[in-house]
């Protein structure tokens, strides 16, 4: 087989899980979406936080929230949690790694905001003590992970919101991430302003 020939079924291998997933995952990004506007309304925010590639993914979400996504529109209250490298090293150095998102949570977070978790695996320590932070301050959770959630879809509550990507390769996941984030920017676009 060609590198060329491997491309092509990498695409068409990448295709075939993003129309699969549609069929499970846009019910639950509806939802989702949904949610993040009544927030949004009521003046809350919404926190998104990961790790590696998941981190990145937490980022261009707050980003086309605060900025815009495809259309101009007042800037929407969401903070990546992973911006601040000072917050970050900081907490990681005097306490531990797994409560970076967690301290600032329970700095920032109140009661009616988001907070928006993503994790291929669902099981990363620093998410579920993320996620483990916003119940304490009466925050509801949106979790983007892969599989069946793993331990992260373990900890969600009635009012919270679990999408699962239906596939087991991290990097079919992470693709299909990328789409559901891409997703939930148009549908929050949508539902506030129309179409």
């Amino acid at each position: 087989m060609s590198t060329a020939e491997r491309i092509h079924r990498l695409f068409e291998e990448s295709a075939r899980i993003k129309l699969a997933a549609a069929e499970v995952m846009a019910d639950p990004i509806a939802m989702a979406a949904e949610h993040m506007v009544n927030c949004l309304m009521i003046e809350g925010k919404i926190m998104s936080c990961g790790n590696g590639g998941a981190m990145a993914d937490a980022q261009h979400f707050s980003a086309r929230l605060v900025h815009r996504f495809e259309r101009d529109r007042p800037g929407l209250a969401a903070l990546a949690l992973s911006a601040d490298a000072a917050i970050l090293t900081a907490i990681a150095n005097d306490r531990d790694y797994t409560h970076i998102f967690a301290r600032q949570i329970r700095a920032l977070g109140a009661p009616g905001d988001v907070l928006f978790a993503i994790s291929t695996s669902g099981n990363s320590r620093n998410i579920l003590e993320a996620v483990q932070a916003a119940h304490e301050k009466e925050m509801s959770v949106v979790a983007l992970t892969g599989a069946d959630g793993g331990e992260l879809g373990e900890l969600l509550g009635d009012q919270d919101i679990l999408i699962p990507v239906p596939a087991e390769s991290t990097a079919r996941i992470q693709e299909v991430h990328h789409l559901a984030i891409h997703c939930l920017c148009d549908s929050i676009d949508y539902l506030l302003l129309g179409a």
